[in-house]
């Protein structure tokens, strides 16, 4: 046998014996790969799985919130929508009015808040007469609550704005007010903290009106932060102290630098016949300037209230007075202090007024109001024949409701500032409003 076919037969001899173990080898890696490939792809399907799990979940809750904000479910009682364990309450109104308003001694500036409601100091004096009209909506208003159970703890909120008075925004073009702050407080049980109408005002005194605001000159009326406890029918409250002070020679300074806060404590009595609040404040007035560090008191007592009269007709009606209440009463037609030119110590400026007001519905819907106010001061004599000795108003509105929600009134006003020199001057104001309450 040659040597060449020697050789082939032994390869063929020795490839024949190692194939075996060569394919086993071979096959034991193929194994191990797979296993390792279809571990990697079950790695794969569980991570996925539990993405695609957790997406699922965050849409859920995404589509209950949405379907609780967008359904607003009703509360228990029916009033606003629930989401979670906190019910909302979302409201305000439309406010459109129209003024037509005759100063006989001068004009309001053009971007005078005096222009959208009646303010008993800002009547000019000594100047000519002047007629304006307006139309506005910046009395719109809107707010939201927040009312929950939490830990046996009654828990609330409210924010609350308006658009009067902006320091944004002129009618030139697009009449682009910006919101104000009105109320913004939180309530826990008995407790409430934030801003709120101070404990010395009865807001069911207010009269019903087209207007904005009426009959204010001897009404109190004041919005400001505060801590206030209620236990019952009582009421006491810490509030914002800011003194308002007359300067030698006249004006004012709003000398915000009170170191005690205003101190209110108040009793309301309420039945069949409507209500009754009796209120009494202590407050420091305090200016600090250069070269000068002076204080003094203040102190008043009020009689505000709503007192029902036959079967639908009511009247409400403040009695208010004391010394130093200044920006309390009247929107600061007095204010709270003046420096004594000779000593130049603080001397408070004792004030007396109030208001009645009579509201007549009748119809189905109609209403007829009509109303008195007056503030009075007791100057001291340093402050001259310039200073503003009284402000009166007297007002008469009717309102309807064409359709539910939407209230239209016609409303006159008159009234008048005199200073102690005997000086005075005087608005008449025709307004007609149309709102409409969400």
């Amino acid at each position: 046998m040659s040597h060449r076919i020697k050789t082939a037969l032994l390869s063929c001899a020795v490839s024949a014996l190692l194939w075996p173990a060569a394919a086993q080898a071979q096959d034991s890696e193929l194994e191990a790969r797979l296993a390792a490939l279809e571990a990697m792809v079950a790695e794969l399907k569980a991570e996925l799985a539990a993405e695609t799990a957790a997406t699922d979940a965050d849409i859920v809750r995404l589509e209950e919130v949405a379907t609780a904000a967008v359904e607003a479910a009703p509360s228990a009682s029916g009033d606003g929508f629930t989401v979670g364990d906190t019910t909302f309450k979302i409201g305000g109104f439309v406010d459109v009015d129209a003024h037509v308003t005759e100063l006989s001694d001068g004009g309001f500036g053009g971007g005078s808040i005096a222009r959208d409601f009646y303010i008993p100091g800002a009547t000019p004096i000594g100047g000519d007469s002047t007629t304006t009209t307006d139309l506005t909506a910046e009395a719109s208003r809107f707010f939201v609550t927040a009312n929950t159970d939490m830990g046996g703890h009654k828990v609330g909120g409210r924010i609350e704005m308006d658009f009067l008075g902006s320091a944004q925004g002129n009618e030139r073009v697009s009449s682009s007010f910006s919101p104000r702050l009105r109320r913004a407080f939180v309530t826990v049980d008995n407790v409430l903290v934030g801003q709120e109408w101070s404990t010395f005002q009865n807001t069911s005194a207010i009269p019903e009106s087209a207007s904005f605001l009426v009959l204010s000159d001897g009404m109190v009326f004041i919005r400001q932060a505060q801590v206030r406890y209620t236990m019952g029918n009582w009421q006491i409250a810490l509030e914002n102290g800011n003194a308002t002070v007359t300067p030698v020679g006249g004006g004012r300074i709003e000398a915000d630098t009170n170191i005690i806060p205003d101190v209110v404590a108040r009793y309301n009595w309420k039945g069949d016949f409507g209500n009754v609040s009796f209120a009494a404040i202590g407050r420091q007035l305090r200016l600090e300037m250069p070269g000068i560090e002076e204080e003094t008191f203040g102190f008043g007592l009020s009689a505000q209230g709503r007192v029902n009269v036959g079967e639908k007709d009511d009247i409400r009606f403040t009695v208010v007075g004391g010394e130093g209440l200044g920006r309390y009463v009247g929107l600061n037609a007095f204010n709270g202090a003046a420096i004594d030119p000779m000593t130049g110590e603080l001397e408070a400026i004792p004030s007396y007024g109030g208001l009645i007001a009579w509201r007549h519905p009748f119809g189905e819907t109609a209403r007829f109001n009509v109303g008195y106010s007056g503030l009075f001061a007791d100057n001291p004599d340093f402050l001259g024949a310039g200073a503003t000795e009284s402000v009166q108003s007297a007002f008469g509105a009717i309102l309807w409701e064409p359709a539910p929600r939407v209230t239209m009134g016609g409303e006159i006003m008159f009234g008048q500032r005199e200073t102690e020199g005997g000086a005075d001057g005087s608005i008449a104001r025709f307004t007609f409003s149309t709102k409409y309450a969400f």
